[in-house]
């Protein structure tokens, strides 16, 4: 097993995300490789943060008390894990989450949720910014389909695999479930 804990991030596992007005998405099975990767992290005793996106916009499902806000029930965090409310797609700006896993010497991050071309990509682009060893698991992410600056539509697959490619290397390493579980 390996001595430096690494924190589980899970982004924005909402109720708004899993209705189909959300549109046309990737990955069916992220959130079964979430469900594995949070009972590794807390079987392991290491730290498992959810991130929970908080609209400023009044009408939107992730609106405080709309039903799209909370947690999916399956993706709720346990009463002893960390939760960090973000109002902008980045989870570490304004949110104190730097500092949280800085106070615990953690420097080391995987990043799972959605979507892999908004809020995932951008947390993990800080995160690398900021100097942690950042990861993203390819298949514990998900995004939707969507209209591409020249006019193009992108299937949810197009768009996931961009967002990857823009991380790699650069932002972070990219991996599926088994390897990240392996880093236990």
């Amino acid at each position: 097993m390996n001595s430096e804990p690494i924190a589980l991030i899970v982004i924005d596992m909402q109720r708004g995300m899993a209705t189909p007005e959300a549109g046309e998405r990737n990955n069916p099975d992220a959130e079964e490789n979430i469900l594995k990767l949070l009972a590794a992290w807390r079987g392991a005793g290491w730290p498992v943060v959810s991130v929970r996106h908080i609209s400023r916009t009044e009408g939107s499902p992730f609106w405080p008390g709309q039903p799209g806000a909370e947690f999916q029930p399956a993706l709720a965090p346990l009463d002893s894990e960390h939760v960090v409310d973000k109002h902008v797609p980045d989870a570490f700006i304004h949110s104190g989450l730097e500092r949280w896993l800085h106070v615990r010497g953690i420097h080391r991050v995987v990043i799972v949720g959605v979507s892999t071309s908004n809020s995932v990509e951008s947390t993990a682009r800080t995160a690398g910014n900021l100097g942690f060893n950042t990861i993203v698991v390819s298949d514990a992410t998900f995004t939707f389909a969507r209209q591409d600056y020249a006019g193009a539509w992108r299937s949810a697959d197009e768009v996931h695999a961009m967002s990857l490619a823009n991380l790699d290397g650069e932002y972070a390493s990219i991996m599926c479930t088994g390897d990240a579980i392996n880093l236990l």
